[in-house]
């Protein structure tokens, strides 16, 4: 019986069940608080560390809005604290050498656990160095922009090439809805996006089952499709920074990452629309330029994905091509939440989108749409259509 599907994302820490895919599934996070006034929680969630050192990681943007309460409650509860600030001004922290790098500097001998405080390039960032450290860390999340909170990857920056290698899963999210409403819009339009991704993520998880016989879990299927539901149906929430909405969303990208936690694989949560992303990020940072939220670039991925889908209809496996929704509903749902629709609405030029259909399935070893159709002789004329029907 897979009793994960009864149980709501408070609960879920530390559950462990066989279920119907023919495999026993544990989920090792100890600790969930997505709720209002959760960052309270933070003293009791790290108090089996309390004999140690902490180290607190936080940015210029995250120490406002969190990281000054984080370190203020821990500190009154009596932990040995140690703060490391990354001056970042108005530009994004990239997970690359130079983070990780001071990260693992400033860590002092005796330290028993790091405490993150912010989203996607800290919580990666601190995530793969305590993995090699083998000490834990807990993440305090300061915006729903991405769905890596409670998954084992930590995608980093090496010699300015992308790469998701397995780390470890976090000890203990919190997720405080009033620090989750101070974030940037685009933050929002960010984790927003890389909900709807999910779309297209189990669509492609679908081509390669029935293509390759790939391994699926119709539970992280359920646990998936359950949390965009719930999210979608109070989308137009998030532009005007709803707590109903924001919870959803934080919801719907934790439980994807919890069902990724579940198997150990990317496949519930990442697809091609992820392929399209990484490729684009890595051009960014091969040019010298802040590469734009990850999110945004699934979101506006997400749609193309979609056309692709409607493009190969003739040749899918039956039942593939109705998974997934048109590119206008997909594109109604982005702008529905408040997110960009389109590659070109956030710089995406005419010859980086060409190359990155051309390119984008070889960012990872893994099947997806876009190698079915290079597979079948339909790559590059997708690509030639797809170019002009977004740029003209």
């Amino acid at each position: 019986m897979d009793e994960i599907l009864d149980m709501t994302i408070n609960e879920m820490p530390l559950a462990e069940f066989d279920c119907s895919c023919g495999r026993h599934h544990s989920f090792p996070v100890h600790d969930i608080s997505i709720r209002k006034g959760a960052i309270e929680d933070l003293p009791r969630v790290c108090a089996p560390f309390k004999d140690g050192k902490l180290l607190v990681v936080f940015d210029s943007n995250t120490y406002e809005v969190a990281g000054r309460k984080a370190v203020e409650l821990l500190k009154d509860a009596g932990f040995d604290v140690k703060e490391l600030l990354f001056e970042t001004g108005k530009d994004i922290l990239i997970p690359d050498e130079r983070t990780v790098g001071r990260i693992l500097l400033e860590c002092e001998l005796g330290t028993s656990l790091i405490v993150a405080v912010g989203s996607g390039s800290i919580n990666d960032s601190v995530k793969f160095v305590t993995s090699r450290m083998k000490i834990p860390y807990v993440v305090v999340g300061t915006a729903p922009s991405m769905d890596g909170y409670v998954s084992d990857g930590a995608p980093v920056i090496i010699a300015g090439r992308k790469y998701s290698p397995l780390a470890h899963l976090t000890y203990g999210l919190i997720g405080d809805t009033d620090i989750l409403a101070t974030a940037p819009q685009d933050l929002i339009s960010a984790g927003f996006g890389d909900v709807v991704g999910k779309i297209t993520a189990l669509v492609d998880w679908d081509l390669s089952v029935k293509v390759t016989g790939e391994y699926r879990c119709d539970t992280c299927c359920t646990l998936t499709q359950r949390a965009l539901d719930k999210c979608f149906a109070t989308a137009d929430g998030l532009p005007r920074r709803d707590g109903e909405a924001l919870g959803a969303l934080m919801e719907a990208l934790t439980m994807t990452g919890v069902a990724m936690a579940l198997i150990n694989v990317s496949r519930p949560a990442s697809g091609t629309e992820h392929l399209f992303s990484h490729f684009w990020e890595m051009d960014s940072i091969a040019r010298g330029e802040n590469p734009h939220h990850h999110g945004l670039q699934v979101g506006v991925a997400t749609p193309v994905v979609a056309r692709i889908y409607q493009l190969l209809s003739d040749i899918l496996p039956e039942g593939t091509a109705e998974m997934c929704p048109s590119p206008d509903e997909i594109r109604a749902l982005l702008a529905c939440g408040g997110a960009p629709t389109t590659p070109p609405e956030i710089g995406i030029g005419r010859e980086l989108f060409h190359d990155s259909v051309m390119g984008a399935a070889d960012v990872r070893p893994r099947y997806s749409v876009l190698r079915f159709a290079r597979d079948n002789g339909r790559l590059e004329s997708i690509a030639d259509q797809l170019t002009q029907e977004l740029y003209g």
